[in-house]
């Protein structure tokens, strides 16, 4: 069977190819290898697990409902464990933008596992004395079909990552942004609308508005999950089930979801569920949510601490290297900047996913693969970015007091509380000459003789312009 030191060759229903001899995969996989030179980007590690997880699971289903037997199944069950804690990572070397219903993948899990479960039970002869082996399609991939398996699996890696890493992660910036809320609740200073000078606010109100953001954003996730977690397993080539006995997909879910600890239910509408990726969809345009929000927090940072001369400067974010290969002594916002990157990477994946989701054809989607690609990137990003934005930004953020309290003092829009005082034409006044005179506005309105001709009390003047009271009039 061996060509050269170097190969050996296998053989599928296409006739034999050479396959490197170290390698566990077999004849589809190199084939795959072969046709799809494209990127080298290879299924992301928590799809390879999800993958695995099936297949351990129908392994044990399978052998519960007479269609393996129950030496096979065990040590098919094995070796998917072995796969899924990922042991074997360096086998699956099958590209991202391959064929689209994902087959290449399915059956380069299907190789790998038969080669690892034959090497187990060691060429143990059966009870016709001839060795055990087990076979890629007709053992690995028994009740199956790429069709559902595959899809099956990324909503498997979805659920699993957006529960257990992204949701965890936006919680802890959120939790970190509320604790600067509460520090800053008293630092007041001036709003900002269309980036002009608006009434004051507090910073902690900005920063509570920030964990909002990251707190609907992690509602919006969970509001998708009882969609994603739903998965077309059972349904094999076109949606009916063939080849699959019955109670098979069920019970194949039971046991991912109690060996996974995930709220995985099998698909309502199998046709649904197979010619449509729309829950993916959904999710993908959460992710985008998040990203949007994460680029209007990062933004915000990054303004109201420019400087330190010529900026805002109204707050300081930790300084973390050095910012310029010829300024000396410049010190940027780095990590913002990295998070507005994965922000704008997250938005690029969901307009891929979208175009890929809209490519579902009578019983079956054909971009499963980049579809899988670019969502479990985006959760993936999100939740290292929105960790390390929490960990070596927000906690240590400060606040210039001082200098925040004088832009809200300084800000033409104070005047608006002297409204049902002087009216508004009298308060545009009184903004303008303060503009024009580089007064304050308590100045502009002494100077304008408000007060002087009784049109105002100073008790009134001193209640309308204090800032602090103007953020929760």
């Amino acid at each position: 069977m061996t060509d050269s030191a170097e190969y050996r060759t296998e053989h599928d229903s296409m006739g034999e190819v050479r396959v490197p001899a170290h390698a566990k995969w077999r004849a589809q996989t190199q084939r795959a290898v072969e046709n799809f030179p494209v990127s080298g980007q290879r299924l992301e590690r928590a799809h390879i697990e999800a993958l695995a997880r099936i297949k351990a699971a129908a392994a044990v289903v399978n052998a519960r409902l007479g269609v393996l037997d129950e030496e096979r199944a065990e040590a098919v069950r094995a070796a998917a464990e072995e796969v899924a804690r990922g042991d074997w990572d360096e086998h699956f070397p099958v590209d991202v933008f391959q064929t689209g219903s994902g087959t290449s993948s399915n059956m380069n899990m299907n190789e790998v596992l038969a080669t690892l479960a034959t090497e187990r039970l060691g060429g143990a002869g059966g009870a016709s004395g001839d060795p055990v082996t087990v076979h890629p399609n007709d053992h690995v991939n028994a009740s199956q079909s790429s069709n559902d398996v595959f899809p099956s699996s990324l909503h498997i890696a979805a659920t699993a990552a957006v529960t257990a890493d992204l949701v965890p992660a936006l919680e802890h910036l959120a939790g970190s942004l509320e604790a600067k809320a509460g520090e800053f609740a008293q630092v007041v200073k001036s709003g900002r609308t269309h980036l002009m000078d608006a009434t004051p606010v507090t910073l902690g109100q900005e920063f509570g508005g920030y964990a909002a953001q990251m707190r609907y954003g992690v509602e919006r996730l969970r509001a998708a999950l009882p969609r994603l977690a739903e998965l077309p397993l059972g349904g094999t080539a076109v949606g009916t089930g063939i080849n699959t006995p019955p109670g098979f997909a069920a019970a194949v879910i039971e046991e991912v979801a109690r060996g996974t600890g995930l709220p995985l239910t099998e698909a309502r509408d199998h046709f649904e569920a197979q010619g449509a990726r729309d829950a993916l969809v959904e999710t993908s345009g959460q992710l985008r949510t998040v990203a949007v929000g994460l680029t209007k927090i990062c933004n915000d940072l990054r303004w109201m601490a420019s400087g330190p001369r010529t900026g805002l400067a109204e707050i300081a974010l930790p300084d973390l290297q050095p910012g310029s290969s010829i300024m000396p002594g410049k010190v940027n916002p780095v990590i913002p900047e990295a998070v507005l990157m994965v922000a704008a990477q997250v938005t690029g994946n969901d307009a891929t996913v979208a175009a890929a989701g809209a490519a579902g054809n009578f019983e079956l989607n054909v971009m499963l693969p980049v579809i899988a690609k670019n969502l479990l990137e985006s959760v993936r990003l999100l939740a290292n970015a929105s960790r390390l934005l929490a960990d070596r930004t927000v906690d240590g953020i400060t606040a210039n007091a001082e200098r925040a309290r004088t832009y809200a003092q300084s800000s033409p829009s104070v005047v608006t509380p002297l409204n049902k005082y002087i009216g508004y034409e009298k308060a545009a006044a009184v903004a303008k000459k303060a503009l024009a005179e580089e007064l304050t506005i308590r100045e502009a309105v002494l100077r304008s003789g408000y007060v002087e001709r009784g049109e105002l009390t100073q008790e009134q003047l001193d209640e309308a312009l204090d800032v602090l009271r103007m953020t929760h009039p």
